[in-house]
């Protein structure tokens, strides 16, 4: 694999001259008719050996180059604001808009390199990670973030010249530093570490290139050659990824639908004394110690004028305003459009100690968007296997994802909306496009049916509840978030 970038090959001045004037003139060319396209971005993940040149070749393509349409993303060590979210949100957070290009140094890779080259390698949490990175490029492809990964590679004795050479000019000398002389020393499990890493996350849709890095000009020149590749070849279309774990099918015999208790109701002046005793324990349950080290997403699903908007009034009416996010999900705007389906998501997921409140949510894709025939069957069935992802990802860092489908029935739906064209206060609520909705009432129940057989998890469960009587459901709705809180243990 490391063969030819350990014999350190060169590049004579001249032939190097010949070639930069050529790939400086096709990269801005194609740079620009990728930003014109806008039809993927280009996501560069940039590793290596240590001392290989990685910055200074990258600060090189930005001068060859536009560099206002080129994002360089670095991660340091996760500040404790970081540390209040899980891991990949950071990264999400920094993903480039179709027609952009970024390049991203370190990413996941830093630590996956870092506990494949430990002497106590435990083998079993490194397959998880190596999965989770494959998950999430393969995520990326589908869509539509081009991903291309580079490594750096030169032998360990051109990495103890470039590391002398360094050291002897003050100007340069800060670049390098304890760390990696350290590397040095352990140049062969880096090596064996890398190896292992690049063989295990190598796919076609996200290909790792080794780039030879000795020599200076070499690097720069294979360097700019994958990139203008990239550019001029479109991303190849990522497979159905296999992962015999938490992305399979579940396949639930029991569909919560078919099994909805029969329809209750209550009374006023019985409902006025449990959604304020629900109330009062949900207030107490937010506000303690051990919550500010947990978060709370509550997912709102169900038909049109189901009581979502009741619901969600009754749990904010418990809490603090400036501990709950309300997110109201339409169709995403230009921007939101230009990134991957969940990035919106996961720009409002809950750090420690706050909850967000998802007026509909990332179901969207298997709901709506599935019904109204807005996106390629394809999409929408792969969406399952990466909201299920998305929610294991939200739940093993702590946070509690509750998730509720309001029921009514055909009748009940008929009887709100009329009221609603009937009432000033409600009338905004009606529009021609529910009564549109309401005439695929049984394509709507199929995408449903189909949602909870594939969604339906023991991290993330679904609640389906009889909502015909509005009162009842909302005093349900605050018991199970209650319980959910009060039951959670670490």
């Amino acid at each position: 694999m490391f063969q030819e970038a350990e014999a350190d090959p060169s590049l004579s001045q001249v032939e190097f001259k010949r070639l930069e004037e050529q790939l400086r003139v096709k990269l801005v060319n194609e740079q620009y008719r990728h930003l014109k396209q806008r039809d993927r971005a280009l996501l560069i993940m940039v590793a290596g050996i240590d001392g290989a040149g990685k910055g200074e070749t990258i600060n090189l393509l930005n001068e060859w180059m536009d560099p206002r349409h080129i994002h360089t993303i670095a991660f340091p060590e996760p500040t404790e604001h970081d540390n209040m979210y899980p891991a990949a949100r950071r990264f999400w957070m920094r993903l480039p808009q179709k027609g952009e290009i970024a390049i991203a140094f370190g990413s996941g890779y830093t630590r996956l390199f870092h506990q494949a080259a430990k002497k106590d390698l435990d083998h079993d949490q490194l397959e998880k990670n190596i999965l989770f990175m494959r998950r999430f490029e393969s995520n990326l492809v589908a869509n539509g973030v081009q991903v291309i990964k580079l490594w750096f590679h030169l032998s360990r004795d051109a990495q103890h010249e470039r590391f002398k050479t360094l050291l002897a000019n003050p100007s340069t000398a800060w670049q390098v530093d304890k760390l990696d002389l350290k590397a040095h020393k352990k140049f062969k499990s880096i090596r064996r570490a890398g190896q292992l890493i690049i063989e295990s996350t190598d796919a076609p849709h996200s290909p790792w290139i080794i780039i030879p890095s000795a020599d200076p000009k070499i690097r720069a020149v294979r360097t700019a050659q994958t990139i203008l590749r990239a550019l001029k070849t479109p991303s190849v279309k990522v497979p159905p990824f296999h992962d015999p774990g938490a992305l399979a099918p579940l396949n639930n015999p029991r569909n919560p639908l078919d099994h909805l208790p029969e329809s209750a109701t209550i009374s006023k002046p019985e409902y006025d004394t449990e959604i304020l005793q629900w109330q009062n324990r949900l207030a107490q349950a937010v506000r303690s110690k051990r919550f500010k080290n947990k978060a709370l997403a509550v997912v709102f699903e169900g038909m049109d004028a189901a009581g979502k908007g009741g619901a969600i009034r009754r749990i904010t009416r418990a809490i603090d305003a400036r501990q709950f996010n309300i997110m109201p999900v339409s169709a995403p705007n230009p921007t939101e459009h230009a990134l991957p389906y969940l990035w919106r998501f996961w720009k409002n997921v809950p750090g420690h100690g706050r909850i967000s409140i998802f007026d509909r949510s990332w179901y969207g894709r298997v709901l709506v968007e599935r019904v109204e025939k807005l996106i390629p069957r394809r999409d929408w069935t792969r969406a399952y296997a990466e909201i299920n992802d998305f929610e294991t990802q939200l739940t093993d860092h702590g946070i509690l994802v509750l998730k509720f489908w309001l029921a009514i029935t055909p009748e009940e739906q008929l009887k709100r909306f009329k009221e609603r064209e009937h009432s000033e206060y409600k009338q905004f609520k009606i529009t021609s496009e529910d009564w549109r909705n309401r005439r695929k009432w049984k394509s709507y129940e199929q995408a449903a049916r189909d949602m909870f057989t594939h969604t339906d998890t023991p991290t993330a469960p679904w609640h389906v509840l009889d909502a015909n009587d509005k009162r009842h459901a909302r005093v349900q709705v605050l018991k199970k978030i209650v319980q959910a809180l009060e039951n959670d243990h670490d």
